[in-house]
């Protein structure tokens, strides 16, 4: 290890950080349209291949700590784009539903986040893919328990789709 200084864009974490940064906002700038942030997004999108997930599976696959999912979800509802359903199998449990209002602005916002993952695509290459994802997957030791541990029973019946 050297005690030369080296510049901010020669660590790892750095442009790390700096490509999050860059798809956030491009991400979040193409939402923004529909009135959609990337948090409610991730919700979205997980309700829609994985109907009636509950807050605690919701929380772990969107990213989020319970407290803030539970205030975005309040809005979500207010805005009339998720229902809560108290869970027939344990009534302590509540289910996240989209509704129809949630279903048309997820159709809607698919083709733009699609053409966000197009641009990256585009930017690594398609032989890289998995090899990016890989990798990215080994720095992020929770993605990678995420992504290889089966769903939830009840989950894993609608069938697992890629978000």
């Amino acid at each position: 290890m050297s005690d030369t200084p080296r510049p901010l864009t020669g660590y790892l974490s750095y442009v790390l950080a700096a490509a999050h940064r860059e798809v956030r906002i491009s991400l979040s700038h193409r939402l923004k349209a529909f009135g959609i942030q990337i948090e409610a997004w991730r919700i979205m999108a997980t309700l829609a291949s994985h109907p009636a997930a509950t807050m605690s599976e919701l929380a772990d696959l969107v990213l989020m700590n319970p407290p803030a999912l539970t205030k975005l979800v309040d809005r979500m509802v207010s805005s009339g784009l998720v229902h809560r359903q108290i869970s027939r199998q344990d009534q302590r449990q509540v289910n996240l539903i989209l509704t129809d209002l949630g279903k048309k602005r997820m159709s809607q916002i698919r083709a733009e986040v699609q053409s966000e993952d197009d641009e990256i695509l585009a930017a690594i290459g398609s032989e890289n893919v998995e090899l990016f994802v890989d990798m990215l997957q080994k720095i992020s030791p929770r993605a990678a328990r995420l992504s290889q541990r089966p769903l939830p029973r009840r989950l894993t019946k609608v069938g697992r789709t890629d978000l």
